[in-house]
């Protein structure tokens, strides 16, 4: 697919940041986030009358008035702890698209979207730090042959989870409608989750990834998209919820529970001495704190909540499913306040972590992370709701889920090894309830 940079420019806020506001501090979940970018793409169908030159001024020009609300997104990391909110700007590309856009979206690849990005979300790995020049937000419109339009943004994700990005673009779009206001983006979490020093966390991660592969070459790994309709999922769902009759799992509990069986079924030969299968579920905590943090917040608020299961104790998924559940439920109010904002105990959480993963020879780690229900399908510049959505994260052993643009049914974006893959391809229970073909 050929995509031809037409311009590349840096938009900077339409106002200057006040002198009070130019240090916004990091807190401890952005000290934990690697220096990576949080890929978004949508995409909208062709609309008559409306000129490529003019939906490109009314992009850039909303942008800039959304980065006075947004001001963090347009300054730069300064010492790990602070962002330097001194307005340089986010970078600003638009490409030309040889192709229509039926193209992309009917049979979507991550190999062909990640053309549409106006960079590379892995380019500062292995770094563990972001750099002092790292551009935090970076938006590239592309405009197809047939006259339709993709919106493809890279945040950095020091400054955002999936929530914050969502609500970022929300924001945008809302401004370039004529919205003057946009309340409750910024808020100091630093004051609730102060930074700490991480380095026992990133030994963590270090046997987490050395043991389930996870920098595996990405030629060893790809990546597919099941998709999970929401009549199959209302079915999963009955038939997970009848074996208990008292449980009834939801969208994310149903089909986490049944790639995480799959996975465990598919990759059984690669355990040698721990029978054990862990997940890992990332969990928004913004809802979950008394009171709750605004929705809208930028920064990151999310952590991920672990379950294991060894083989022998493996009843059904519905069983699977309900452990889920109840470990998700752990991260109350309380949990979040004990482990993240009390003097030492989130050190000795990543101790004891540590020292359970050292002994194991193989952990046998899926992570999952839910993007549904954020309001990326609500992002509307002016002429419509996007057609789909899609990202381009992928690591191995990664299972991301998006909605799909009815709301009913799931995209789980999937990374494995070939050999993976080849055998979760034919998991009875992949098979029943997913395909891999989704009509836009």
């Amino acid at each position: 697919m050929e995509v031809q940079i037409i311009s590349r420019e840096t938009i900077k806020p339409s106002s200057p940041t006040p002198h009070h506001l130019r240090t916004h501090k990091l807190c401890l979940f952005d000290q934990l986030t690697s220096p990576t970018y949080i890929p978004t793409l949508l995409f909208y169908s062709a609309r008559d009358g409306s000129p490529r030159n003019c939906i490109s001024d009314n992009l850039k020009k909303s942008l800039s008035k959304a980065l006075t609300h947004f001001y963090p997104l347009a300054g730069r990391i300064k010492d790990g702890l602070t962002i330097d909110c001194n307005d340089n700007g986010a970078t600003f590309v638009e490409a030309q698209v040889a192709r229509d856009i039926s193209f992309v979206v009917e049979e979507p690849e991550i190999e062909v979207l990640q053309q549409l990005l106006p960079c590379d979300p892995l380019r500062h790995l292995p770094q563990t730090q972001p750099s002092t020049d790292q551009v935090l937000l970076a938006v590239q419109v592309n405009h197809f042959a047939c006259g339709g339009v993709a919106i493809c943004v890279c945040i950095s994700h020091v400054v955002a989870d999936a929530a914050a990005a969502a609500n970022f673009l929300r924001g945008w779009a809302e401004v370039a409608c004529g919205a003057n206001i946009i309340e409750g983006v910024i808020y100091d979490c630093s004051s609730l989750f102060p930074p700490r020093d991480i380095s026992l966390f990133y030994r963590v991660m270090g046997i987490l990834n050395d043991k389930n592969n996870v920098g595996s070459p990405a030629d060893k790994v790809i990546t597919k998209r099941f998709f999970f309709d929401g009549s199959k999922i209302a079915a999963l769902r009955n038939e997970m919820g009848d074996e208990l009759n008292s449980y009834h799992p939801t969208r994310i509990e149903a089909v986490t529970a049944l790639i995480w069986e799959a996975l465990i079924a598919a990759t059984a030969e690669n355990v040698i001495t721990t029978p054990t299968r862990a997940a890992s579920n990332t969990v928004n905590l913004r809802k979950r704190m008394n009171p709750p943090l605004p929705p809208q917040c930028i920064g990151n608020a999310c952590f991920f909540a672990m379950v294991s299961t060894p083989i022998e104790n493996i009843e059904n998924r519905t069983s699977l499913a309900s452990k889920i559940r109840e470990s998700i439920k752990e991260v109350d109010d309380d949990y979040i306040r004990r482990i993240f904002t009390g003097d030492g105990c989130f050190h000795n959480l990543m101790e004891k972590t540590f020292e359970e993963f050292e002994k194991s020879s193989n952990i046998g780690l899926f992570s999952f992370s839910s993007w549904c229900r954020f309001p990326f399908y609500e992002t509307n510049f002016g002429w419509g709701k996007p057609i789909w959505f899609g990202t381009t994260m992928r690591t191995n052993r990664t299972a991301y889920f998006i909605d799909t643009s009815d709301g009913e049914g799931i995209e789980a974006w999937i990374s494995l090894t070939k050999g993976e893959m080849a055998k979760l391809d034919q998991e009875p229970g992949i098979l029943a309830y997913a395909t891999f073909k989704l009509s836009i």
